[in-house]
This record gives C-alpha cells, structure tokens and sequence, in this order.
C-alpha cells in the first residue's frame, strides 16, 4: 500500500514521524515535502500530495499543518479527492467510515503530544460503511456550480 504525504513548515516534525511509523507498518510513502521547518507556501506540497491520490500513484493521503485547515481546503480542490480534517480517533474514524475520506488533515499545533499516531492509525484500520452513506458522497462527486462567464 502506498500513501502520500505533504506537510508545510509547522506539520514537518509531525510528517517525519508519521513517516517513520507508516514505513514501520509497512506502507510505501511518498513524501512531496516540505523538507525543513523554514515557512514555505503549504499548496507547494499539500496538492501535489492530493494529485497523487487522485491519479491513483498512492492509495490515500495525509496532509499536515499547523491547524490543518488551510491543506484540507487545498487538498479539496483536488477532484476526486474527500480529505477530511481529523483532530481525535472519533473525527478520523467517521471520516472512513462515513465519508470515505482518501486524505486526512491534521493540525500539528492543534492536537494533544503523540495523538496522531493515533489519529493516522484509527482511519486506516476503518472501513467505509457504505449504506446511507453513499449517496450523500455520490451527490458531493457530482455538484459543480461556475460562477462568472
């Protein structure tokens, strides 16, 4: 299994660790960096990331930041891409098991030390629940509204 990961300067710490500990259980990673705690810009690193997912070069991803809004919301605008921001087990379980979330973000300065092992661990082991579920995820898949001419 291959997974994807970017981070900007404040989720770097954070993805190296995680890094460490998915090779250790046996997945693939692709790191798109960033590579250093120096401020870069996070859509540098956070959509190639999610472009991976997308293409299928990585089955999931996970993107990382200081609160970890700012790389879900450019992970989102990947097509086909459901990166759900998880901050605890519960967000990250129902994230698989509800909306089949093929990325996660996580906010390094916005989660209790050592929670994201956690985090990454709860999501990968869920399963999505299909069900009423589907159709919700169907209808997101297929709106697409354009403003201006």
């Amino acid at each position: 299994m291959i997974i994807a990961l970017g981070s900007d300067h404040a989720g770097y710490v954070l993805k190296e660790k995680l890094k460490k500990f998915l090779i250790v259980r046996g997945w693939e990673v692709l790191d798109f960096g960033t590579d250093s705690e120096q401020a870069v810009d996070y859509p540098d690193y956070i959509l190639p990331a999610a472009e991976a997912v997308a293409d299928g070069r990585a089955h999931c991803g996970i993107v990382l930041g200081g609160s970890g809004n700012g790389e879900a919301i450019a992970a989102n605008k990947v097509t086909g891409i459901r990166c759900a921001l998880c901050w605890n087990r519960d967000a990250a379980r129902l994230a698989k098991q509800h909306n089949d979330a093929n990325m996660i973000a996580i906010g390094a300065r916005m989660i209790a030390a050592d929670m994201e092992i956690e985090i990454v661990s709860t999501w990968l082991d869920s399963q999505f629940e299909a069900g009423r579920h589907v159709t919700r995820i169907e209808k997101i898949a297929r709106y697409e509204r354009r403003y201006g001419a």
